[in-house]
């Protein structure tokens, strides 16, 4: 009774019940509430469940929502550049791309900023709706890959380098991996 006085949720919401139940609220009824999840099951959670959880709205106070995408480079990039590539290229997608939204206008900041091996941005662009961020990210994230290879932005891997060392300053290890044939036993030449 609290829930449909109180109002926490609508039919039709996207919400997410107690870090386990996440999808469309379907029913709201006096016993229970129905939500219907991604993969198309509905699940029935009692509504003293509902009434104890945190719930996630996900369309409260509004549908649309902030959308971040982030963005590594090379550290050599002019990141004046990038940051003008990154908010062009989602301002041009705008129109072809269902669920993202043109107004507010997308930014792109040097945020986190500076990473092990890379410069790392974060693209801020709207979608309309919770469900709208994944198509609107696979959908940028080509583009971007494709506009920055255009540009010739490069974009980092991590690299590691290792180091064996051992007594008398070669590596003993690596030594004694080369002194053995492919199957670990010592070379004939060796064996007299």
């Amino acid at each position: 009774m609290h829930l449909l006085a109180d109002r926490p949720i609508r039919v039709g919401d996207y919400v997410k019940i107690a870090d386990s139940v996440e999808g469309y609220v379907v029913d709201v009824g006096w016993r229970s509430t129905r939500v219907r999840m991604l993969q198309d099951n509905v699940v029935v959670v009692p509504n003293k469940r509902v009434a104890e959880s945190i719930i996630i709205n996900y369309d409260l106070p509004q549908s649309r929502l902030a959308l971040g995408i982030r963005v590594s480079v090379d550290y050599d990039s002019d990141p004046d550049r990038v940051e003008a590539v990154l908010v062009d290229e989602a301002t041009r997608a705008a129109p072809d791309v269902t669920g993202l939204l043109d107004d507010p206008r997308p930014i792109a900041r040097l945020i986190p900023g500076f990473g092990e091996s890379s410069l790392d941005f974060t693209l801020v662009c709207q979608v309309a709706s919770f469900v709208d961020q994944y198509p609107v990210q696979h959908e940028l994230r080509k583009r971007i890959l494709r506009r920055l290879r255009a540009e010739r932005i490069g974009m980092p891997f991590p690299t590691r380098t290792v180091e064996l060392r051992g007594a008398g300053g070669g590596s003993g290890h690596a030594r004694a991996l080369a002194d053995r044939g492919e199957h670990g036993e010592r070379d004939q030449h060796e064996a007299g």
